[in-house]
């Protein structure tokens, strides 16, 4: 049994491989192909912040292999507010074949994962979002062809995308660039986890410096969840970490992507959005395919080639 808690949890050779097995599962889903390799598997999916496409990409992805899901919240468990997190775990090992967990600290996944006796994926943390980063690498592979030795450039805070993506992009050998103000970098955990993996990591305080040369350029939003009391002030600090019409233009080879919700007209404009170097609806997309790809690695590891 394996979990999925951090986007180095498959080496660079099973990530590649499952990026190949997602991208069939893609093409077989055009063609109308049914699969029903978790016929009779439950998953339950737990969620302590909201989630639009996590939690449909999820559902409709185990729904498509033939397996049923529950759906769990904070809201409607007493996790944290009277039973323990690996007593719950034990209970949902019990019933499922699989967690799927949507929390705010990466120590709640690892207390899963201890307990329950089933795969347990991280589907976002605070620190991690190990998922986003496989869709994203599955997407860039589709538009550019290759990983290795790519200029990836993240415009914006090193929060848990920057972190994550440039990780596992980092781990397939890309060269990644982190444009952050100062004081909202990457953290050194980040940077030290990343050495000595295949590609590079660059940190950096200005976007000018970063992103000539990119092919991949990439934001979020500067205001996550739990940040809403610094509203105003991050819009200040931030006013210069865009994706506009004349970021893109420095960048004439660069596909444009962003993990969504977007603020349009903050750290994206809406007309880059929409334009034809965009990569965004592709990238959303592409969370049902690898998770599916996922899942089946781990719940039926004898339907993957």
């Amino acid at each position: 049994m394996g979990h999925y808690l951090t986007e180095l949890d498959l080496s660079a050779t099973q990530t590649d491989a499952l990026l190949t097995f997602a991208a069939a599962l893609k093409a077989e889903r055009a063609r109308g192909v049914l699969r029903t390799d978790l016929a009779g598997r439950s998953v339950a999916l737990y969620f302590e912040k909201p989630s639009v496409r996590t939690r449909v990409s999820f559902t409709v992805g185990v729904r498509e292999l033939g397996g049923d899901v529950v759906e769990l919240s904070g809201g409607t468990t007493k996790v944290g507010k009277g039973e323990h997190p690996e007593d719950f775990a034990r209970v949902l090992g019990r019933y499922a074949h699989a967690i799927v967990a949507r929390v705010f600290e990466q120590q709640m996944l690892e207390d899963l994962a201890r307990a329950a006796g089933v795969p347990v994926v991280n589907a976002l943390s605070d620190i991690l979002h190990p998922c986003q980063a496989l869709a994203d690498a599955l997407t860039i592979r589709e538009r550019k062809g290759s990983i290795e030795g790519l200029r990836f450039v993240f415009v914006g805070e090193g929060n848990n995308v920057a972190a994550s993506t440039g990780t596992l992009l980092c781990a397939l050998g890309a060269q990644v660039w982190v444009a952050s103000p100062r004081g909202y970098g990457l953290p050194d955990w980040v940077r030290k986890r990343c050495h000595g993996l295949p590609g590079e990591l660059h940190s950096v305080e200005s976007v000018q410096g970063a992103v000539e040369g990119a092919d991949v350029l990439y934001t979020d939003t500067w205001i996550s969840m739990g940040r809403e009391a610094e509203a105003e002030a991050r819009r200040r600090i931030f006013a210069d970490f865009r994706i506009d019409s004349a970021l893109l233009a420095a960048a004439p080879d660069a596909i444009v992507m962003h993990c969504l919700p977007a603020v349009r007209g903050e750290e994206i404009d809406t007309d880059v959005m929409q334009s034809e170097r965009s990569a965004i609806w592709d990238q959303a997309e592409n969370r049902l395919h690898v998770q599916k790809a996922l899942l089946l690695r781990l719940l039926a590891p004898s339907a993957v080639p």
